[in-house]
């Protein structure tokens, strides 16, 4: 899944994902018309004997079956139909018209997919599990929708991955947790680190060159490689990507992090081959000056929304910590009005004269905002260029792609699955490796 989308503010598109809603619109027709529950029986206490009434279950128990079956059918139908039209907007992508395919024009915001998404073939896989087809009430949902794109994407890249990189918070950890020890997520991850892919997290967690931090949150996983006995040239296969993109750690044979921007020159304002074809040139005057403008605003909107927070600022990032938990809605009122400041900057004199924007990302990190240096497109990237994973071999997961999350630059990068929860990274691991050539 792989599209990128743009943002409406006042329709609240900021809360959408608008390919999901366009499925989702498509499967609830044949819910509404075909899904009935069906009517009371008023009369079933004065059926004559216990036989009778064994019969009538019988019956409304082979006619549920028949129902969920038909169910399944249509909505699979339904995905196929996507799936064909995924196919044709990919052909017309390749002959550089994107723009002109059915599902860009019923879609407007629909992006690249760098695989074919086999949907009907995931959707059959999910329902199996989920039971989607057996609902009488409930229509199928954002989530069902998600996990069979996310299933597509997996049966799609399984045959070919080279690269996995993951978000951390809730992604890997819960929310400002470590990773934690005697973990099935960790084992995964080691299966995958032994069956030659690559394996990144990339990170907002922001420490600077500091392995030690990174350490610290991930020595759960770090203590699973060592169990694992993982032989050097498997650990060499793992990395942690900090700040978005801006601190590289590499893993040692002796299971440490060691830092590898000096030896990949990724530092800030040198544009060399290995950083990526220059993504991080950027001067720390252009830094300093951005940072300044994006704090502005997220204390002015402390102050206008009377909150109780503290204003951080790092090299490369600036956020706000509040002292008890914000709603959705505030973090993301200030992660749109960070952003929108910023722009409405580099779009002035004020910005460094000739220079191109410095990318960025004011995203809501669940419990705090920040506004960092970078983002996580460059930091994929970076990855991608070190192991040499094109696009259609790249998996990204995570759990922010609404527009106000941090994950949805990868889109432009790679193939990604957007889960909730580290649970749901487990089951998509268990799924991934089960499909891994042997």
């Amino acid at each position: 899944m792989t599209s990128h989308y743009k943002v409406n503010y006042h329709l609240r598109a900021h809360k959408r994902d608008s390919f999901i809603e366009f499925i989702k619109g498509l499967l609830l027709t044949p819910f509404v018309l075909h899904s009935l529950p069906a009517a009371d029986d008023s009369d079933r206490d004065n059926e004559e004997g216990r036989a009778a009434e064994d019969d009538t279950i019988a019956r409304r128990t082979s006619s549920a079956d028949a129902a969920k079956l038909a169910n399944a059918a249509r909505f699979r139908e339904i995905f196929a139909n996507i799936q064909t039209l995924v196919d044709e907007h990919r052909g017309f992508e390749a002959s550089g018209i994107g723009g002109h395919s059915r599902l860009a024009k019923m879609v407007p915001a629909i992006g690249s997919f760098f695989t074919p998404l086999p949907l009907a073939a995931a959707f059959t896989r999910i329902d199996a599990k989920h039971r989607i087809s057996a609902r009488k009430r409930v229509p199928p949902s954002f989530n069902d929708v998600r996990r069979t794109l996310n299933m597509a994407q997996l049966l799609a890249i399984a045959p070919r991955l080279q690269l996995v990189t993951f978000d951390g918070d809730m992604t890997l950890y819960d929310d400002g947790k470590n990773f934690e020890d005697h973990s099935h997520l960790a084992l995964l991850l080691v299966e995958l680190l032994r069956r030659g892919i690559a394996v990144a997290i990339v990170t907002a967690a922001g420490y600077g060159s500091d392995a030690s931090k990174y350490e610290g949150r991930l020595a759960g996983l770090l203590r699973a490689l060592a169990a694992a006995r993982l032989a050097p040239e498997a650990a060499a296969r793992f990395y942690v990507l900090g700040g978005e993109c801006n601190y590289l750690f590499g893993c040692s044979p002796d299971y440490r992090l060691v830092s590898l921007d000096e030896k990949h020159q990724l530092n800030p304002g040198e544009e060399t081959a290995d950083d990526a074809g220059g993504l991080r040139s950027w001067s720390g005057v252009q830094v300093m000056q951005l940072l300044d403008v994006a704090e502005q605003e997220l204390r002015a909107c402390i102050e206008r929304m009377a909150i109780d927070a503290r204003v951080i600022r790092k090299p490369r990032a600036v956020g706000i910590v509040p002292a008890e938990q914000l709603t959705r809605e505030q973090l993301d009122e200030c992660a749109l009005s960070a952003q929108e400041a910023v722009l409405r900057y580099q779009g002035t004199p004020r910005a460094q004269p000739g220079s191109a924007p410095i990318p960025f990302c004011a995203f809501n990190g669940g419990s705090d905002c920040w506004v960092d240096i970078g983002n996580k497109l460059i930091g994929v990237r970076i990855i991608q260029n070190l192991v040499q994973s094109p696009a259609d071999a790249t998996l990204h997961v995570g759990d922010q792609f609404l527009s106000t999350g941090n994950d949805l630059s990868t889109r432009s990068a790679c193939c990604t699955c957007w889960i909730i929860n580290p649970l749901e990274t487990r089951d998509m691991l268990d799924d991934l490796v089960s499909l891994l050539p042997k």
